[in-house]
């Protein structure tokens, strides 16, 4: 038997500081989905009207299933290209906090839904349309895609797609209602913020190394996925919320948030909407600070909660 010689993780000899960084940064962001005081929301929950119960439990179903998806097939395929030893360790912190996320719902859904809302909720899951076309066009990516275009993949998934769901509970969170349905959703974006920009800074070395003529081609490829992914999540928000009127909102947020992707690869924007062009209750509920505190033995999720942002480029300045 040939006896292999294995390694074992120096982390006093860090190839890429950009790496550890952003391990201590996920790990000081650490939380659990059942340390969120959800329950408190029973009431707000009680008093919203059937379309709107129905509303958040299909967002929350769709943003399950990305979650799924990323934290299964998404990690593995990155797993397979990485460029330095720590990276390995990084994608391992985000892998866990992916299946956290993807908890986090049905933690949510055992609080507010009976057990007949959450069947209807997963059966739901696996038969509407456009929420299964927006994770096969990814999950074919993570199969058959070159190194760069799964990283592509990955950051619009996580930059970009989630956020048709993640408008509803920032929503309601600037009407002050379910708040703390809605920090939950605040720490799985600020989390995401720092995956779509990690796996961003690591596309970017690789697209670096290029020649001209190969980085025009796949500039090209992705400003074509964008679309695609665009157009169909266009049919998916029209689904969501065409009847409660919120669709014409939500697909700015999604062009204000495409944007954002393409700035975790370091690409110039596809679409012309801002900020300023994003609903302000959203933006409001996206920005406020935490306001729950002792709810698990004096710790509150205000320690663990700073105001939501983008890591830019600047953070990694070294």
């Amino acid at each position: 038997m040939n006896k292999k010689i294995f390694t074992a993780t120096n982390w006093n000899a860090v190839e890429d500081m950009v790496d550890k960084l952003t391990y201590e940064k996920l790990t000081s962001q650490f939380w659990l989905s059942t340390r969120m005081p959800v329950s408190k929301d029973k009431q707000d929950w009680r008093k919203l009207s059937e379309l709107e119960k129905r509303l958040v439990e299909k967002v929350f179903g769709g943003l399950t299933l990305l979650d799924t998806l990323q934290s299964r097939n998404g990690i593995e395929a990155l797993r397979k290209n990485v460029r330095t030893d720590l990276e390995i360790d990084v994608l391992n912190n985000i892998q866990f906090m992916e299946t956290e996320h993807a908890r986090s719902y049905s933690n949510i859904f055992s609080t507010l839904n009976t057990n007949q809302e959450i069947r209807d909720i997963f059966e739901w899951i696996e038969f509407h349309e456009t929420l299964q076309t927006k994770a096969n066009i990814i999950d074919d990516i993570y199969e058959n895609g070159t190194d760069l275009q799964i990283k592509v993949a990955s950051v619009f998934l996580e930059s970009f797609l989630f956020y048709s769901g993640f408008y509803t509970p920032l929503y309601y969170l600037g009407k002050s209602k379910l708040m703390n349905v809605a920090e939950v959703i605040k720490l799985i974006i600020r989390d995401e913020s720092v995956h779509g920009t990690y796996i961003g800074y690591k596309f970017s070395l690789g697209f670096k190394e290029l020649p001209q003529q190969e980085q025009e081609e796949l500039k090209m490829w992705i400003y074509q996925l964008l679309y695609q992914l665009y157009e169909n999540e266009c049919r998916y928000t029209e689904y969501l919320y065409d009847e409660i009127g919120w669709t014409e909102d939500v697909k700015i947020f999604l062009k204000y948030n495409a944007n954002k992707a393409l700035m975790n690869l370091r690409l110039d924007p596809l679409f012309e909407d801002s900020a300023e062009d994003v609903n302000p209750i959203v933006l409001n509920g996206l920005s406020t600070s935490t306001t729950n505190h002792d709810f698990f033995s004096a710790v509150g999720n205000g320690y663990l909660m700073s105001v939501v942002e983008t890591m830019n480029d600047d953070d990694y300045n070294y």
